[in-house]
């Protein structure tokens, strides 16, 4: 699982709160990827996006925790859209 997703409008404090719960799966580690952006928007996060990772065989991945972890954030702040890691959309 090496997966980049970004949630639009989300809040610094959101993306770590979503990164500190991904981060108690087994085997999961996720980095912050800082805001590009050359041009200051308050409404923009400081985060552009969040950078998901597994460091153990994918098999042994709790991935549909990941997945509810992820759909509860998405309920109540938006769609996840996924990222390349050269940041342009996917």
């Amino acid at each position: 699982m090496d997966d980049c997703l970004r949630c639009p409008g989300l809040p610094l404090a959101v993306y770590r709160e979503v990164a500190a719960h991904l981060c108690q799966v087994d085997g999961i580690t996720v980095d912050l990827l800082p805001q590009q952006s050359q041009q200051f928007d308050y409404r923009l996060s400081q985060i552009d996006s969040l950078r998901i990772q597994s460091i153990v065989d994918a098999d042994s991945i709790d991935s549909e925790q990941v997945k509810r972890i992820l759909a509860y954030y998405s309920d109540r702040y938006g769609a996840w859209e996924a990222v390349n890691l050269d940041n342009t959309w996917v």
